[in-house]
């Protein structure tokens, strides 16, 4: 039986660990040859392996993805390994080391940096990648937002409000190009990353936030997610563009 994306070539950034990991071995177990990128270059070499060792196509790349010289390396390397490039998921950033509190006393480094990682690294790595999808035809862009845009307060709230409005942006831009450009907003997932910065599942604060999810297991772990993602980048998905995805068991409900 023909895998839904056979013959086609990934970059999943933030690859390493957490979400990033799930993504990069749903996309390969679909046929897909899977580039890891991470700043961690130990970690995404570990991810690689576990793939390559169940017979899966991955490599392991180390990339700064704000740094549009080491995102077009990582381009690159997708090409000399698999020959092209046809999916790019935008993945990485950053959410615990954010300073909390008020918007009006953050210092505006940290701002940047909010921006700079979670938002530019989404448009420093879509520009280097879209020349060599164009190369195939087109391709896929899939950025990581989160249902945390949807309410104020915090740096990491508003950056990833930012990506919602790139994914938009670019979708519009590139769509007749043969591209789709899309979010995915995922809601209470049990990563290493949301603990350290929401809770670890028994806490207060996170058992309050779960109190407002109506499915039945609000908490999920991120394979919860993997639907929409391979939705997405499949041609199942090939008519939605320029939309967030909410994966969040209806905690957010946008009408």
């Amino acid at each position: 039986m023909t895998k839904s994306l056979e013959n086609k070539v990934a970059i999943v950034t933030g690859g390493a660990g957490g979400i990033g990991q799930v993504y990069a071995r749903a996309l390969a177990e679909e046929g897909a040859a899977v580039v890891i990128a991470d700043m961690n270059e130990a970690g995404a070499k570990d991810a690689a392996a576990k793939l390559t060792a169940d017979g899966l196509k991955a490599i392991a790349v180390k990339v700064d993805v704000t740094d549009p010289e080491s995102a077009k390396a990582m381009v690159q390397a997708a090409k000399d390994a698999f020959g092209g490039l046809d999916i790019l998921v935008n993945n990485a950033g950053i959410m615990s080391t954010l300073p909390k509190g008020k918007i009006t006393e953050i210092p505006a480094s940290e701002w940047e940096r909010a921006l700079k990682i979670n938002a530019g690294s989404v448009l420093v790595c879509t520009q280097a990648a879209v020349p060599a999808m164009r190369e195939r035809g087109g391709g896929t862009i899939i950025n990581q937002g989160s249902t945390a845009a949807f309410e104020t307060g915090g740096l990491y709230r508003l950056s990833k409000h930012a990506v919602f409005s790139l994914t938009a942006t670019l979708a519009a831009e590139l769509g007749r190009d043969g591209f789709t450009v899309n979010a995915i907003a995922p809601g209470m997932i049990q990563t290493e990353e949301g603990f350290r910065s929401a809770g670890t599942p028994d806490s207060e604060r996170r058992q309050a936030r779960a109190a407002g999810v109506p499915n039945k297991t609000p908490d999920r772990q991120p394979d919860a997610l993997v639907g929409a993602l391979l939705l997405l980048a499949s041609p199942a998905g090939d008519y939605i563009n320029g939309q967030t995805i909410i994966v969040d068991g209806g905690r957010n409900n946008r009408l």
